[in-house]
C-alpha cells in the first residue's frame, strides 16, 4: 500500500534538504519560488489524471469554471407527446376537447399552473380559483406516473453534454417545471447524473423571465454568473438571460411562439452538434 506523501507505509522520505539541498538542487528553488503572475493555468483533474485545465489564484484555489444553464422542455428533451397527453388527460375532467400539438408553442413555458389555465381558455371553459387544485393533482399524477413515456433527448444532446463534462463546464437546468418532475423525468431518461442542480420553477420564489431564477441555479450549481451561459428555446429563456446579464445560446427546435432570432439571443445553434466547449468559452469572451 502506497501513501501519497511518504511511499510505502512505514518507510518515510526523507525531507527536503534545506540550504545544501538548495545549493545542489537550483532548480527546486524556482520550483518553490513566488515569481509566478497572480493568475495561471495549472492541470487539475477530478479522477486525478491530467484531462483539462482550470484557472489557478495565486493563493492556489481555481477560479470557477464555466457554467452552462439549460432549459428542460424544448430544450434539452421533447416533451410535447407526454405534454399533450397529461394536460387532455387533465381537461377530460372538464369535458373539453382535446389540445392539440400546434397549441404546445401557446400553452409550454410557463408551468402546470399555467398550462392548464390556457388548455381551458383555449376549450372557452371559464376556470374558477376552486377548480385548479384537483386539476392540478390530476395533471401531476399522470404525468408523474406515466413519464417518460415518449418523451426523448434532442439528437446530439447526450454527446454535448459528455464534451462539455469532459473539458470541465458544470452544466445545471433551469426549468419553470415543477422542480420534483424535472427531477423525475432526468432520472428516468438517465441524464440527471450530468447535472450539478436542477432548479425548478418552485424551488425559489421567482421564476423565469426573472433572471434571479438563473442567478440562483447557477449559485445552486457552484458557478459565478460572470462565466455562465444560458441555452434555451423560449422568450422566458432569452429574457431571463437578458435580465441575469448572461450571454444566451438559442435553439429553434423547441416550443417558442415567436422566431427565435427576433429575441436576439447572443448565438444560435442549428443542432447540438454544434454546442461545443469552443463556442461557449468564444461566447464568454465577448463579455
Amino acid at each position: 500500500m502506497e501513501c501519497c506523501l511518504h511511499g510505502p507505509l512505514g518507510k518515510r522520505k526523507p525531507k527536503f534538504g534545506g540550504a545544501e539541498e538548495l545549493r545542489r538542487h537550483p532548480e527546486r528553488r524556482a520550483r518553490g519560488s513566488r515569481s509566478s503572475p497572480a493568475l495561471h493555468w495549472q492541470t487539475r483533474s477530478f479522477t486525478g489524471k491530467a484531462r483539462f485545465s482550470l484557472p489557478v489564484s495565486q493563493g492556489g484555489l481555481p477560479v470557477k469554471t464555466p457554467t452552462v444553464v439549460f432549459d428542460l422542455d424544448g430544450t434539452l428533451v421533447d416533451t410535447a407527446p407526454d405534454l399533450v397527453a397529461s394536460l387532455n388527460h387533465t381537461i377530460a375532467a372538464l369535458d373539453l376537447q382535446p389540445v392539440g400539438y400546434n397549441d404546445l408553442s401557446y400553452l409550454v413555458g410557463h408551468g402546470a399552473k399555467t398550462m392548464i389555465e390556457r388548455a381551458c381558455k383555449l376549450g372557452g371553459y371559464d376556470l374558477e380559483e376552486k377548480d385548479m387544485p384537483p386539476l392540478m393533482e390530476r395533471f401531476i399524477d399522470f404525468y408523474g406516473k406515466t413519464m417518460p413515456g415518449d418523451s426523448k433527448p434532442y439528437p446530439g444532446l447526450v454527446a454535448a453534454l459528455d464534451r462539455l463534462r469532459a473539458e470541465g463546464f458544470a452544466l445545471a437546468v433551469c426549468t419553470n417545471k415543477m422542480e420534483a418532475l424535472a427531477v423525475t423525468l432526468l432520472q428516468k431518461l438517465r441524464l440527471d447524473h450530468y447535472f450539478a442542480t436542477i432548479v425548478g420553477g418552485d424551488t425559489f420564489p421567482v421564476r423565469k423571465p426573472d433572471g434571479q431564477h438563473i442567478l440562483g441555479t447557477i449559485d445552486k450549481a457552484g458557478g459565478d454568473a460572470t462565466r455562465a451561459i444560458m441555452v434555451g428555446d423560449s422568450i422566458n429563456d432569452i429574457l431571463a438571460a437578458r435580465n441575469a446579464a448572461v450571454p444566451s445560446i438559442a435553439v429553434p427546435f423547441g416550443y417558442s411562439d415567436v422566431e427565435i432570432a427576433s429575441l436576439s439571443p447572443n448565438h444560435i445553434i442549428q443542432h447540438y452538434e454544434e454546442l461545443t466547449p469552443e463556442l461557449v468559452t468564444r461566447l464568454l469572451a465577448t463579455r
